[in-house]
């Protein structure tokens, strides 16, 4: 069984515990030792790996990923690419993920039926490089909510899958989970650039959202809600959504019913989109309407304190930006850390924890993934710098000296940190 020992490197396990000076024993796809003595790793015939004093962490969770989104610069663009280019594209997508030091993802929704399982499958085969991941299905979402993007007098591709009714949500649920998603997305909230449905606007009845909880639980899924209106949070926690995105605009009500149900839910601000779509999209020709503008800023500012609240209360709060769009592109998701840094008071290593060691739980493997501890597996990050210090230092790739999803290498360090040891005779 192959083995590699990281040795000379300071040592961010995941848990909020300060860096430790130490080496690390990896041997096969798991951590098998941990040492904080220099020197006291015996393995003859591993792989040294000379840190050089850089910073071993563990990989970052993604947790509200779109890989299959294209950086488009509207949700409608989605809908117009043939689906073996898009097929090609999130392929690309998920290797630009781990390439910027995501081992895991939990995709918040698919832009066709069957991308992301399609892609999950050839990862955990071996066959394409990317992070390890949670298949979602497309949006579900009613006619004139978010993801409906139909015109009357044409027809007109989109990214979401429109049910009206129970009895049609239930249908739909049931036909992703035949199809092998890992989690039903629903938009039981609208959204601030969808003018038939805004932000504040609850579109989805409470039969619709029990409809596919229902599905979920006799399946052994997952629903992910789209909740950024108090009472479509109130509604999806009422029916047992256990992942809600957003959350944005929830009230005291909605609060103490996140605090009730933290040991079982996760909640995903989505801060990069919002400050994004605020603050630099119009560098990208796309600027929000005044109105728009209005209430993107009312949002994040609310938002903000709400999240900051959740985190009082003890509640899960998870970066991942809603990525994917042409000024907030896939491969910036690092930024989010520094948005719970700068926008929720969360210290560098706080952001890190919540990145790695929750975000493990958001993945269903806390109990193996976000830490580096004995007997986990090797999803390792060798990063030039101490990200618990900055963790601006996570957006620069190139800072990135090394990758590791199971005990592989998706990067190898640069040759000078890197030597093997001969077996003796």
């Amino acid at each position: 069984m192959a083995q590699t020992v990281f040795r000379n490197v300071a040592i961010v396990d995941g848990s909020g515990a300060p860096p430790f000076r130490g080496e690390v024993l990896v041997q096969g796809s798991r951590i098998q030792e941990i040492s904080r003595t220099a020197g006291a790793l015996s393995a003859p015939s591993a792989e040294e790996i000379d840190g050089g004093g850089a910073t071993l962490m563990p990989g970052l969770v993604e947790a509200h990923a779109h890989p299959s989104f294209a950086d488009t610069p509207d949700i409608e663009a989605l809908g117009l690419i043939p689906p073996e280019e898009h097929t090609l594209l999130t392929m690309k997508n998920v290797r630009v993920l781990l390439d910027h030091g995501f081992t895991s993802l939990f995709s918040a929704a698919s832009a066709k039926p069957r991308l992301d399982v399609v892609i999950r499958n050839a990862i955990d085969a071996g066959d394409i490089p990317g992070p390890r991941m949670l298949a979602a299905s497309p949006e579900m979402t009613v006619t004139g909510g978010l993801g409906d993007v139909r015109l009357h007098h044409h027809h007109r591709e989109s990214f979401a899958v429109i049910a009206d009714g129970a009895d049609e949500f239930r249908r739909a649920a049931r036909h992703f989970v035949r199809e092998g998603v890992d989690t039903l997305k629903i938009n039981p909230s609208g959204d601030e650039y969808v003018p038939s449905a805004r932000a504040k606007h609850t579109v989805m009845t409470d039969a619709e959202v029990a409809a596919v909880c229902e599905v979920a639980r006799s399946r052994g899924r997952r629903v992910a809600a789209h909740a950024r209106s108090a009472e479509s949070v109130k509604m999806s926690l009422r029916n047992g959504v256990e992942v809600l995105f957003h959350a944005t605009l929830s009230d005291a009500e909605a609060l103490e019913m996140l605090e009730a149900a933290k040991d079982s839910i996760f909640v995903a601000p989505t801060l990069g989109i919002t400050y994004t779509s605020l603050y630099e999209a119009k560098d990208h020709g796309a600027p929000p309407p005044a109105d728009v503008a209005r209430a993107l800023e009312h949002e994040l500012a609310l938002g903000c304190d709400n999240m900051k609240a959740l985190r009082r209360r003890g509640v899960r709060v998870l970066p991942g930006g809603d990525y994917g769009f042409t000024w907030n592109p896939i491969g910036r998701n690092a930024r989010d850390l520094e948005h719970f840094v700068a926008l929720l008071g969360y210290t560098p290593m706080d952001a890190l924890v919540a990145a790695t060691a929750l975000g493990a739980q958001l993945m269903m493997r806390g109990d193996e993934l976000g830490q580096v501890r004995e007997g986990f597996l090797a999803d390792l990050l060798l990063v030039d710098g101490d990200p618990s210090k900055d963790v601006r230092i996570l957006q620069d790739k190139g800072r990135l000296l090394a990758i590791m999803k199971d005990g592989q290498f998706h990067k190898r360090p640069p040759a000078a940190r890197a030597t093997y040891a001969i077996a003796a005779e």
